[in-house]
């Protein structure tokens, strides 16, 4: 989805208190036991006052062209590996307000038609930093039940190195009527693609639901940025990304947890623009589908995984589109 938020975990004190009030007024002693445990493992992956540090990463494999939402051949063999590697520092200054820094270390490698040959690189080094502040606005808690509700927003910066917008700049208006004179294929990796950070300040909101009936929980969450102009001229398309899915504590106790999720996920984006020009290559709607793991131990370790795997793919133009990604965070909790 810019795409990753890790969420925080919270103090063990409130969530005792509440297995000692609960316990004693539940006639049904499991049940409440359950809740409780929901409850904590809740607490300590989202909302805990203090520091905390974490990673995540995303790995996506693309080998697909596909033009105007159909598969086309490859001839060329083109693909991109994609290694997105955020760096995450918080502090939460009560168990509901807290800020967040997210640097992210960007590798990729691919293999594209430049001039009609084929050529191997890579692109790697730091992205846009994120300043985020999120909040905690509605918690509720019943014998049975958990609910939970956050909003996030914040702004992305022009940390990254953006040149490979300049190739992308020079495509659209320089050469793209020589090349189509000269019949030279099209690659369907982009400067875009390529490019580590965008020259441009953006705005980013979101927000995240999660409710729990006894050992069954659903999460939710989107976050949409809002894109401005940057270097050479480039707006990259507001993009929203989300995600969704019920799951099941299959390990629940009072130091540790292990939730098993079925996850959809997706993003939309519109054109990207080149000096307020429209491009045809950009506009994209994903949708996929895998399984999650989610585990917490202790009151400082939160980990999770999701392995996705494309359900919808619809692009405008010639693009690359993913065959598959993994995605995964660890936070400790000081």
């Amino acid at each position: 989805m810019t795409t990753t938020t890790l969420r925080r975990r919270a103090s063990v004190r409130r969530p005792i208190l509440l297995v000692a009030l609960v316990l004693g007024a539940a006639g049904a002693p499991a049940r409440a036991c359950d809740v409780c445990a929901v409850y904590t493992a809740t607490e300590l992956r989202e909302r805990r006052t203090g520091f905390r540090l974490g990673v995540a990463e995303q790995y996506s494999r693309f080998t697909t062209l596909q033009e105007g939402g159909h598969e086309v051949s490859n001839p060329a063999g083109e693909y991109l590996n994609s290694s997105i590697t955020q760096v995450v520092a918080g502090y939460n200054f009560t168990p509901r307000v807290g800020v967040q820094v997210n640097l992210p270390i960007i590798a990729r490698n691919f293999r594209r038609l430049e001039n009609g040959r084929a050529v191997r690189d890579n692109e790697s080094g730091i992205g846009d930093l994120a300043l985020l502040a999120n909040v905690l606005a509605f918690s509720h808690v019943t014998e049975a039940s958990v609910f939970r509700f956050s909003l996030l927003g914040g702004l992305e910066l022009p940390s990254g190195d953006s040149e490979r917008l300049g190739d992308e700049r020079e495509h659209h208006h320089g050469h793209t009527a020589d090349e189509h004179m000269m019949d030279v294929p099209e690659s369907g990796i982009h400067g875009h693609d390529l490019a580590l950070g965008s020259g441009s300040v953006d705005g980013i909101v979101g927000g995240a639901l999660f409710w729990s009936w006894r050992r069954v929980f659903w999460t939710a969450a989107g976050q949409y940025a809002i894109r401005t102009e940057g270097d050479f001229d480039y707006r990259y398309a507001n993009d929203l990304v989300w995600q969704t899915g019920p799951g099941v504590m299959a390990l629940l106790g009072q130091t540790h947890s292990l939730g098993v999720q079925a996850v959809l996920a997706g993003e939309t984006r519109g054109k990207d623009e080149v000096d307020g020009m429209p491009l045809d290559d950009t506009a994209l709607t994903t949708v996929y589908a895998g399984p999650g793991l989610t585990f917490t131990w202790g009151t400082s370790l939160d980990a999770e995984l999701y392995a996705d795997l494309p359900l919808v793919e619809n692009n405008t133009g010639l693009m690359i589109v993913a065959d598959w990604r993994l995605r995964g965070g660890v936070t400790w909790r000081f």
